[in-house]
């Protein structure tokens, strides 16, 4: 096959490894640059140019599109789609996944497991916002935050309407959610290929850090899940309409809740910390699936 990997940078791990596992494969690979690439919107031989030339037809592509640049990505990679080029993740599914409150409103539809969680406009609402989540200690997100920047925990009532009030002051989009203290600052990140999870590992925070997200410090370890967070991880990849994701867990006290659910999840830490061959497994689903474009398009419909 060949394959194109939408990618700013042949050095990240990921990409690096992608490319690793699809020419040990056999497959023809090339790492495009998001950013450098220039579409012909028409009606019936539509292209994407790139850095002067015009690229050819490919069988598949591979998104790993940053979240800062996540609406010229999509809109790349649709043209790849409108092409007949077979997309890993989807635009529609990738532009759906990286809209937090969005993602939590489908989820919440389907009956997943989430942290209460609380959204509004006004600074009058700040009171009711924070007793809807059962108060301090709570958990404050900016809606465009990624890697844990832009997330806080508020200890005290006192401390979040500050925060809040700081963020709406600054028209920052933010959600408010419930402080789950069980949870001893460690989430799950189950990697899902194909609706099956082929990895998970639990995520530590560092010491006084209660973000778990290894860019922050955190540490990382295999970890056996139980069937219903197996089951959650693989349901909230569906509903977003991704074929791989990492599906960030809590585990609570009512049980497994989803965090986010993350359409470009890096290899590095589940590989490490696994011991196994992400890359090759997400290689192998689209020589699986490429070839008869089974999964185009399963997410037309918005939701």
């Amino acid at each position: 096959m060949k394959i194109a990997i939408l990618s700013r940078s042949k050095r990240i791990y990921s990409t690096a490894r992608l490319v690793e596992a699809a020419e040990t494969r056999g497959h023809e690979v090339r790492v495009v640059d998001t950013l450098r690439c220039y579409m012909n919107i028409v009606s019936h031989r539509p292209s994407i140019h790139y850095r002067g030339t015009k690229l050819e037809l490919q069988d598949a592509v591979i998104p790993r599109i940053g979240a800062s640049i996540t609406f010229y990505g999509t809109a790349v990679l649709r043209q790849f789609e409108v092409a007949g080029t077979f997309p890993l993740n989807e635009s529609v599914a990738i532009s759906r996944s990286r809209d937090k409150l969005r993602s939590l409103q489908l989820l919440s539809r389907k009956g997943i497991g989430l942290p209460v969680t609380g959204f509004c406009h006004s600074p009058d609402d700040i009171d009711g916002l924070i007793d809807m989540v059962g108060g301090a200690p709570l958990v404050i997100k900016l809606l465009e935050g990624t890697q844990g920047i832009g997330v806080v925990l508020a200890e005290t009532r006192q401390a979040a309407e500050s925060v809040i009030e700081a963020f709406m002051g600054l028209q920052a989009n933010i959600m408010v959610q419930e402080y789950i203290k069980e949870a001893g600052g460690a989430d799950i990140r189950c990697f899902v290929v194909g609706g099956k999870v082929v990895a998970a590992m639990r995520r530590q925070g560092a010491p006084g850090e209660f973000r778990s997200n290894l860019h922050r410090g955190g540490s990382a370890e295999v970890i056996k899940i139980s069937p219903a967070e197996r089951s959650t991880a693989v349901t909230a990849a569906k509903v977003m309409g991704l074929n791989v994701a990492g599906v960030d867990l809590l585990r609570s006290n009512h049980g497994p809740l989803v965090m986010e659910v993350n359409s470009s999840p890096g290899l590095e830490g589940i590989e490490a910390a696994t011991g196994k061959d992400i890359a090759g497994l997400i290689i192998q689903f689209l020589e699986k699936n490429a070839t008869d474009k089974k999964t185009s398009t399963r997410t037309k419909g918005e939701g």
